[in-house]
């Protein structure tokens, strides 16, 4: 009786860890993704390089690539006369920009003036520790 359910536990284990790993498996690690956590508007430009430089570089597995604005000076997003180059170039190189919103709300930047091409998250750190856990490869400046 006890060799039939240390059997049974044995099986079952096994099978629980090849189908975890078969799970596991189900991610394409021939994507490359990445995020980008800046505080500085200014940074957008060696930001954007290099997304153009990774781009051409991965070819088909280049995938998503977003850039988190949070910090202080959050509100120079909102300033067209720095922003406008930016989005368009950002755009051309497949980068998706991101305005923290906690930055925005600590901040007191009104949220109406963020550009429509931004995409806002509520918590920028946050995201980006969830994109981390989805395989992101990260950088903070």
């Amino acid at each position: 009786m006890k060799t039939i359910f240390y059997s049974t536990v044995v099986i079952v284990m096994t099978l629980f860890t090849s189908c975890s790993s078969l799970a596991q498996n189900n991610v394409d690690t021939k994507i490359n993704n990445y995020v980008v956590l800046t505080k500085k508007v200014p940074q957008l430009e060696p930001i954007i390089l290099t997304a153009d430089a990774l781009k051409e570089e991965d070819g088909d597995n280049f995938g998503q690539f977003e850039v988190i604005i949070c910090g202080k000076e959050i509100g120079d997003i909102t300033d067209s006369s720095k922003m406008n180059d930016f989005i368009e170039r950002a755009e051309n190189a497949g980068v998706q920009l991101v305005a923290c919103g906690f930055s925005l709300n600590k901040f007191k930047v009104d949220k109406t003036k963020v550009p429509e091409e931004m995409k806002t998250v509520e918590n920028g750190i946050l995201y980006n520790f969830q994109l981390q856990k989805r395989g992101y490869k990260s950088l903070s400046l």
